[in-house]
């Protein structure tokens, strides 16, 4: 019998702003030599690092006012970090300021940093440090917490996030990871997808399904914080073809508790 891959961890924010027609999300495609979701259309995110940890234990560069553990603390560092890397917009202040980056600055930290920092030469508390920055974690709202089923080769234990797209911050794909992107409602990607213009991995599918229900960023926020996040880790049974049966949780929102998916696993 194959040896269960672990689930590694992971975080992503869905940005939200309110558009022409109704609440809207970004999002990114994925580049096709990736071996997970390749092609896919996502959220901004990736995976929790060391650094991540080491970062949400330091009181100095991460302020904690409501007492988050340092695990919770890392998947939002991750989210946050992974989203600059993505897409260039980045949820952190001036030290003693309440509102967030502005863009001139933020344009400065992207010249000399985003590089760099997705590229791993620096860690994510040094570009902090050089701009005197601490991450604006407070702005995040916890949404979803889904695990990749446990018969896939490679899998994910992801943190999803909500959060207002800041005004001055330009989010745009980086050309590397991620090859175009869109703001888009989810009702429309979701139609897109049933036509066949976009590839979307269950749990994004599911996320946008429930995001589909909110007229406005305001209203989608508003509903999350006051919602228990249940952990979904969907049970799998193969029919034929592509063709599966993924059960989840019905305490976790989704409106059922078994989907027909007709289309390949993201790994």
């Amino acid at each position: 019998m194959a040896k269960e891959a672990v689930a590694r961890p992971a975080a992503t924010i869905v940005l939200l702003r309110d558009g022409r027609d109704g609440l809207e999300v970004f999002m990114v495609v994925r580049h096709h030599a990736i071996d997970f979701a390749s092609g896919a259309l996502v959220f901004p995110g990736g995976r929790v690092d060391e650094n991540d940890f080491a970062l949400a234990g330091n009181a100095a560069l991460c302020p904690n006012p409501d007492g988050l553990d340092t695990e919770a603390m890392a998947f939002r560092l991750a989210a946050i970090r992974e989203t600059f890397e993505e897409c260039g917009v980045l949820f952190a202040r001036p030290s003693h300021t309440v509102a967030l980056i502005d863009g001139a600055t933020l344009r400065a930290v992207e010249r000399t940093h985003r590089a760099p920092l997705a590229e791993g030469r620096i860690s994510f508390d040094s570009v902090l440090t050089a701009f005197g920055l601490l991450p604006a974690t407070d702005l995040l709202t916890y949404f979803a917490h889904w695990i990749t089923p446990r018969n896939q080769p490679k899998r994910y234990d992801t943190h999803f996030f909500l959060a207002d797209a800041p005004a001055e911050h330009l989010a745009v794909h980086d050309g590397t990871e991620s090859v175009d992107s869109v703001w888009i409602t989810p009702r429309q990607v979701l139609t897109d997808t049933a036509s066949g213009r976009f590839k979307l991995v269950f749990a994004t599918q599911m996320n946008l399904m429930k995001l589909a229900h909110y007229a406005t960023a305001a209203e989608a926020i508003a509903a999350a914080r006051e919602a228990t996040v249940v952990t979904v880790l969907p049970e799998v049974s193969k029919i034929d073809g592509t063709r599966r049966v993924l059960r989840i949780p019905i305490e976790a929102g989704y409106g059922a508790a078994e989907f027909m998916v007709d289309n390949p696993p993201a790994s």
